[in-house]
């Protein structure tokens, strides 16, 4: 009996969104395989895919659209009944063709990859408190590619194309990342690497055809190598395996390719407005 009570206090509660398939997946059965003492639980847009992962992990799962932002409350409010949170992998995202407004009000790309996620932090940012607890925001290196971010349009409403629209909110989870360690919430943001999934397999983009190339595909990474990645972020220790604020380009390599100083400010500018828009403020 004291055995098992110790284990329950040892034991870790981490949540992965975007988990019915590829990356988050592949991070939550390896998380399941290799630390059977802790909680794993799934989130995922799709109710038939996110509950056959679940059961093959017989873990806890729950659903959501983060295009609706009321579907995002609804999960947090849930989310908060397990209790602190060790690691939330924001994972949930999107390439998306055309611009289209949500009943948000906001550009889908930039909902879904980012006001969600920035949504569901603050609002859990209560359990996320615990001084080894760490938000991991899936970025990408289309951060650094594809990226034309301009503050005063976010949601890249104007001058949209879908490589500029995702760059854009890949950046977005960059800057929430800094955010966040701003905030003093432990955070990591990453790129998952070029890897064969179903992210953009419906997008007639010229990243789509590049994916869905099957030369190219066949030169990629798997989802389980995105998986490795996340679960390196995700339990790794602040100061050994990560950095807070920062921005990997892979485990221990950094991306240095914009000005730290000046993705902060932009942060806060951006965060800002947007917890005002939300009603979410981190302080």
């Amino acid at each position: 009996m004291a055995a098992l009570f110790i284990l329950n206090i040892m034991s870790k509660t981490y949540v992965i969104t975007g988990a019915s398939d590829g990356v988050g997946a592949a991070a939550a059965r390896l998380l399941h395989a290799s630390r059977p003492e802790d909680r794993v639980v799934i989130v995922g847009r799709s109710p038939e895919k996110t509950r056959t992962v679940a059961r093959e992990l017989g873990t806890q799962y729950f659903t959501a659209n983060f295009a609706e932002l009321d579907q995002v409350k609804d999960l947090a409010g849930k989310l908060a009944d397990l209790g602190p949170i060790d690691g939330l992998a924001n994972n949930a995202g999107g390439l998306f063709d055309t611009a289209v407004r949500t009943i948000d009000g906001f550009e889908r790309t930039w909902q879904v990859n980012v006001v969600a996620p920035f949504l569901l932090t603050g609002l859990l940012r209560e359990q996320l408190r615990g001084p080894d607890a760490v938000v991991v925001n899936t970025s990408s290196i289309a951060a650094n590619f594809f990226s034309r971010f301009r503050a005063e349009d976010p949601n890249t409403f104007e001058k949209f194309s879908p490589l500029r629209a995702y760059g854009n909110a890949k950046l977005g989870d960059v800057f929430l990342t800094r955010y966040l360690h701003a905030h003093q919430i432990n955070s990591v943001a990453f790129h998952p690497g070029v890897l064969s999934t179903n992210f953009s397999k419906s997008s007639t983009s010229l990243m789509g055809k590049f994916y869905n190339f099957r030369p190219a595909a066949a030169r990629m990474g798997t989802p389980a190598q995105g998986g490795e990645r996340l679960v390196h972020f995700l339990t790794g220790v602040r100061g050994v395996h990560y950095q807070s604020g920062e921005f990997y380009l892979k485990p221990y390599q950094l991306s240095r390719s914009r000005r730290r100083e000046h993705d902060g400010e932009l942060a806060h500018e951006v965060f800002d407005q947007l917890g005002r828009e939300l009603g979410i403020s981190l302080d």
